[in-house]
């Protein structure tokens, strides 16, 4: 009787120190690889574009307003960098040739460089003389849809300052099979898909928009 009672209490404490073992090796805790219930893990992976020295930024949403189509052609031109002259040439953060500036009545293109103020109003002043150069094309094309991209007014604006409004006319008229790309391979359907029903409807057609230097 004693040594069944032996047996049976050995037995239980066996047992007793086998589990315990199991919950040690259980709970053991590996440093940083484990977190308390109440901890969260918040890391970032850089992806293809980023590495430790560059600082990828994003646009504000603005919805689709005038702002809203300058702050995105200015960061799909040039991640919005006013001083960025590119391998072609171009300059500003909506990236302007100097024909196009001349054009404007821009011809000092150091202090245009400089100057805010003079890159935005060139910006709305080549708007102006695109929607004049398109105002036929405008009426003609909104709505229709071309390599399954719909036409509008915003779009076809944001492909003549990619290609110029000669450009867009040979894309129109050939239902899309005329396609300009720029020296980065940027296609014109990109840019009017990429910046459809935006409203630029404030700024009116003028053949002989300027840029006011005061």
């Amino acid at each position: 009787m004693i040594k069944k009672g032996s047996y049976i209490l050995g037995l239980t404490l066996l047992v007793l120190v086998v589990s315990s073992g199991f919950i040690t090796i259980e709970t053991e805790k590996i440093e940083g690889f484990h977190l308390a219930d109440n901890e969260v893990m918040l890391y970032h992976v850089p992806n293809q574009y980023e590495n430790e020295d560059v600082v990828v930024l994003k646009v504000p949403h603005v919805g689709k307003t005038f702002h809203g189509f300058a702050q995105k052609m200015a960061y799909k031109e040039s991640r919005g960098m006013l001083h960025l002259v590119n391998p072609y040439g171009y300059m500003g953060k909506y990236q302007f040739g100097k024909s196009a500036l001349r054009t404007v009545g821009i011809y000092d293109f150091q202090e245009f460089l400089r100057n805010a103020a003079w890159q935005d109003k060139a910006f709305q002043a080549l708007i102006a003389r695109n929607k004049w150069e398109l105002r036929k094309e405008i009426a003609k094309y909104s709505g229709r849809i071309i390599n399954g991209v719909e036409i509008t007014e915003s779009g076809l604006i944001a492909a003549a300052h990619l290609g110029g409004a000669g450009s867009v006319k040979k894309y129109l008229r050939s239902n899309g099979r005329n396609g300009f790309k720029d020296g980065f391979g940027t296609s014109l359907s990109s840019y009017i898909r990429k910046f459809s029903g935006y409203d630029i409807s404030h700024i009116k057609a003028d053949s002989n928009a300027k840029v006011n230097l005061e």
